[in-house]
Parts: C-alpha cells; sequence; structure tokens
C-alpha cells in the first residue's frame, strides 16, 4: 500500500462534489452508510452489484468491499475510516487494496426542518490531473446514479 499521499488541505481543482436531498430523517440516512446489510444493497452505481467483505465503521476501521460492473469486471475498493461523527460527518480515505489514498471523501448529513436530509459528498484527490481523470472516467454521473439507489433503499425503508 502506498504512503498517504493526499494532502487534507482542500483544493477546489482537485476535489469533486455531489450533493442530493433525501427524503428521509438524518438518522436512517446515516445509517445507510454505516451499516452492512444497507451498504450491499445499495452502494455502487446502476447494474453494479456490491460484495462486502470487511465493514468496521470506527475511526482506523475499514470497509473492504467489491463491485461488480455488468460485464463481470470486478472492481476492488478500500476504504479506511478517519472519522465518524454520527450522524453528522464521516471522512475516509477511498481507494484499492494496493492503493489505500487514491482520495479522501468528506460526506456531510444535513438535517431539513421536513425530515428531509442533505447529503453532500465531497471528493479530494492528490491532484488535479487524477479528478480529471476520474471525472473522465464518469465519477460525477456514476456517483449519483449511485445516489439515486440510496434513495430507492430509502424509500423501500419507511
Amino acid at each position: 500500500m502506498s504512503a498517504n499521499p493526499v494532502d487534507p488541505t482542500w483544493s477546489l481543482e482537485r476535489e469533486i462534489v455531489l450533493s442530493r436531498v433525501f427524503e428521509a430523517p438524518r438518522a436512517l440516512v446515516f445509517r445507510m452508510w454505516t451499516e452492512r446489510e444497507h451498504l450491499a444493497r445499495w452502494f455502487g452505481p446502476r447494474g453494479f452489484t456490491t460484495t462486502v467483505h470487511e465493514h468496521e465503521p470506527r475511526v482506523g476501521g475499514r470497509w473492504r468491499f467489491d463491485m461488480q460492473a455488468p460485464d463481470g469486471t470486478v472492481f476492488p475498493n478500500l476504504v479506511e475510516y478517519i472519522e465518524i461523527a454520527a450522524p453528522e460527518r464521516l471522512v475516509f480515505h477511498h481507494g484499492s487494496p494496493d492503493d489505500l489514498y487514491q482520495f479522501r471523501v468528506t460526506v456531510t448529513f444535513d438535517a431539513q426542518g421536513d425530515d428531509k436530509t442533505v447529503v453532500t459528498l465531497r471528493q479530494l484527490h492528490r491532484s488535479k490531473a487524477d479528478r480529471d481523470a476520474k471525472i473522465g472516467f464518469g465519477a460525477v454521473e456514476l456517483g449519483y446514479q449511485t445516489l439515486d439507489k440510496l434513495a430507492e433503499h430509502l424509500r423501500a425503508q419507511t
């Protein structure tokens, strides 16, 4: 695994930001991000399946999972939790077993007065080139597909 090269100083040219309003209370939305049985049901773009191999939602804990594309390609993923402030915030490194520090993710859960929750997901990449490559790969569109799947899963929970 490579050393952590992600400079935690935020830089707009290195970030990708996704945001969505969910029609569910903040505590429930937060649970969907931190409970293994829920993550496997919604995490990943449309057509992908997620297999969770390990999940320890605690500071220093890891979430190891595979995402399988519709064509059968398997993408091994590894997350290491840096901060967990239930139900407001998650911060973690996200990458692969060979390169954990591809980017840092901060997910905030903002409660609205009408039992809705605004989720904002900020990815901080190592460089502008890394960010641009992820955007070119479809990270924004695929990220919104993933958030759409979360909305569908939340509707099934309420």
